[in-house]
């Protein structure tokens, strides 16, 4: 059985902290599926498929991570995919809560998907989405804290 592990997220946009678990999440797993999930909760400010494009880019040269997106629960899309875990990142300890609960739901749902937490570097604890999005919003220096594709597309967003 290949072992195959779902990267999941917003992914609005992806950030180096998410490259930083998707890269060495590739290293540990033969296939990687960086997969983007729309949360209801959240107002995106790229499409579904302008997250997909911005992440296949920034990911091309990754052999073993593929990008998808999916609308349902996380835990069905693994067993659909045949994936046997989860990558989650860990920026601090404010994210453990929430993770465990995310966790031990999606555990109840599915008991055959392992959920695998890797600590960001820590040079992007600081990093989120939301706070890339602010900064740009307003002109703010983003470089080194997204791809250089998606410092770009934040601009043409923002203009």
């Amino acid at each position: 059985m290949r072992k195959l592990a779902i990267c999941p997220g917003s992914f609005d946009p992806v950030t180096n902290g998410h490259l930083d678990i998707i890269s060495r999440g590739a290293k540990v797993f033969e296939e990687v599926v960086v997969t983007v999930f729309n949360n209801q909760s959240k107002s995106p400010l790229f499409t579904v498929e302008e997250r997909k494009q911005l992440l296949e880019e920034t990911l091309k040269d990754f052999p073993n991570v593929r990008v998808d997106s999916s609308s349902g629960l996380l835990m069905d899309y693994a067993r659909e995919i045949g994936a046997t875990a989860v990558i989650r990142g860990l920026r601090a300890v404010s994210d453990f809560e929430y993770e465990m609960q995310i966790t031990s739901m999606n555990r109840k749902l599915n008991e055959d998907v392992e959920t695998l937490f890797m600590m960001t570097n820590t040079k992007y604890s600081f990093l989120s989405s939301s706070m890339v999005k602010e900064a740009a919003k307003y002109q703010g220096n983003i470089s080194g804290l997204v791809p250089d594709v998606v410092e770009q597309a934040l601009k043409e967003k923002f203009k």
